[in-house]
């Protein structure tokens, strides 16, 4: 199985070691501290009393037994902290003392087990403090002149303070310092974890995002070309019925027909081009100003239709004039498909709770049929997605009389008001 870069490969482990250098420290230390054991309690009880070759060799053992406790240090750190304390009158071990001691104040958690190692070093002290009070007190060569009790006392003192406290106080500290490394390095994992899990979110907003503009460009492509669409081609049926009968009327349809394509194709490179234009160059949207010019289109292409203003104007923002604009571009266009040759009104009522549009066209009839024009059957859909999204209400359907409405109302949040500052 391939490894990622950034994985590490796993540490062998020797028992209860995590690397085999460690065991190496171990077992030399522990080599090490026997030796001096066996050295320093055979020299203590040496000048005391007379030992004999099997008490030499009993005292050889016990010692290598007590500096063989480092062996265990990691695994079971007041071990050797005990046999130290045990040992200590008869035998004292500077090393094994020593290194005992910083490893119970480096591996033992801190504060939760503060007492262990505050109790085991105060009495590890204390016995060092004996054990040198007993060294100096013992009859040694008379001709030397022993110093006062006092200073005796405070050289037992201080070499128990040197022996204890420098060890606890740096193995608290490398403890300490180990665990706010790893507690640093499990942060650091957690960050990277949690920036990972940022960035597959920030890549589904996007992928939203760019789904959410696709069906935004797709909903004005729709609305845009095919509203114009529709016009050219009910321009071209009438030009195909008046063009032997009426030429200067089929030459003003045929003007018609290239000032609707040339609309439809200017606004169709303004959506596109939205694809390739910062904010500070959108284009400006369709407003309900521009029903007039619309109905105007229709009526030139053929249309009975009337447009109605009712109520004071009021300005919307940018994305619900254009969303009253585009649904009824979207009724006049099924007008043309469906209705060709019946009455067409337009509505467009400005009131306190907001403004309503709708287009409503009779029932066909007449010499007229309606244009043949193809329906993907998403424009009402997509009316209605754009009006509910606004929090306005969208209905489309039969009339009674057979005809057809297409109606929204938006609400009145949605004004632009110019006394809110004041």
């Amino acid at each position: 199985m391939s490894k990622s870069p950034g994985e590490r490969a796993p540490v062998r482990s020797f028992w209860w070691w995590k690397r085999p250098r460690s065991a190496f420290l171990d077992i030399a230390l522990a080599l090490l501290a026997a030796l001096e054991c066996s050295a320093s309690t055979i020299a203590f009880l040496g000048a005391r009393v007379s030992l004999s070759g099997a008490g030499t060799v009993a005292v050889a053992v016990l010692g290598t037994l007590a500096g063989g406790s480092l062996v265990l240090r990691r695994r079971w750190p007041a071990v050797p902290v005990l046999v130290t304390l045990v040992l200590m009158p008869g035998m004292l071990g500077v090393l094994l003392l020593v290194v005992s001691l910083y490893t119970l104040a480096e591996t033992w958690e801190w504060p939760s087990r503060r007492w262990r190692v505050v109790a085991l070093s105060v009495l590890a002290f204390a016995e060092a403090v004996a054990v040198m009070m007993v060294s100096m007190l013992t009859p040694g060569d008379s001709t030397v002149e022993q110093p006062a009790l006092w200073v005796q006392v405070l050289i037992a003192v201080l070499v128990a303070v040197g022996l204890t406290v420098p060890p606890v106080v740096t193995g608290l500290y490398v403890g300490a310092r180990r665990r706010l490394i790893e507690s640093l390095k499990d942060r650091a994992h957690g960050l990277e974890t949690e920036l990972d899990l940022l960035a597959e979110q920030a890549q589904e907003r996007a992928r939203r995002a760019r789904l959410e503009e696709r069906t935004r460009i797709a909903r004005e492509m729709h609305d845009v070309v095919a509203h114009r669409v529709s016009l050219m081609v009910v321009h071209a049926g009438a030009l195909e019925r008046i063009v032997a009968k009426d030429p200067e009327k089929a030459a003003q349809s045929a003007k018609l027909m290239g000032e609707v394509g040339r609309q439809a194709l200017n606004e169709l490179r303004e959506i596109l081009g939205v694809l390739r234009m910062d904010d500070e160059r959108q284009p400006e949207p369709d407003s309900l100003a521009g029903l007039p010019r619309l109905v105007d289109q229709s009526r030139a292409a053929g249309m009975a239709v009337t447009l109605t203003v009712s109520g004071s104007r009021q300005e919307f923002t940018g994305e619900a004039e254009q969303t009253a604009y585009r649904v009824v571009q979207e009724g006049l266009t099924n007008a043309h498909k469906h209705a060709g040759g019946a009455q067409v009104s337009v509505l467009l009522a400005y009131a306190p709770n907001g403004v309503r549009v709708s287009v409503v066209n009779a029932c066909p009839g007449g010499e007229r049929g309606a244009a043949q024009l193809p329906s993907g059957g998403n424009g009402l859909v997509g009316m209605r997605e754009r009006v509910v999204a606004l929090g306005g209400t969208f209905s489309a359907g039969p009339e009674a009389d057979g005809g057809f409405r297409v109606e929204a109302v938006l609400p009145s949040r949605l004004a632009v008001r110019t006394d809110r500052l004041g």
